[in-house]
């Protein structure tokens, strides 16, 4: 029983079982815009804005073209199963799985997928405790 195209899934076991967790090409970087700098061109993956500052995800080259500080060196991974946005578990399962084995994962939902940002030296390893979560 695999999920319609375009339907989310919310069931833990069949979420699971789903994830085809797919490594984007390409280093990605936490970084903050300076306070008063606008993001103009900048092709940015993600942003949040908080209290402190502007954080902005984006290719690494990007970056260093803009003269931002990275943060964080990311492989990004998103997990391409069509997650319900109330889903309950999924989150913890596979940050449980990454907690386990020592490899930090930065998170982001979108409407439609999980995107897990881990350290690049250290993104085969997630996609195979990834690829493991769904066999077990």
């Amino acid at each position: 029983m695999s999920p319609e195209a375009g339907d989310p899934v919310s069931d833990l076991t069949l979420l699971l079982r789903s994830l085809e967790p797919e490594l984007q090409p390409g280093v990605y970087v936490f970084a903050v815009l300076p306070a008063g700098r606008e993001l103009g061109s900048l092709p940015v993956v993600a942003t949040f804005q908080e209290r402190e500052g502007l954080t902005v995800v984006l290719e690494e080259g990007a970056a260093q073209q803009a003269g931002l500080s990275s943060l964080f060196r990311a492989a990004w991974i998103t997990l391409t199963v069509h997650s319900d946005l109330e889903a309950v578990g999924l989150t913890a399962a596979f940050s449980g799985a990454m907690a386990h084995a020592g490899i930090s994962c930065n998170v982001l939902a979108g409407a439609y997928h999980d995107h897990l940002f881990v350290p690049v030296a250290r993104a085969q390893e997630a996609l195979g405790l990834l690829r493991n979560l769904g066999r077990q």
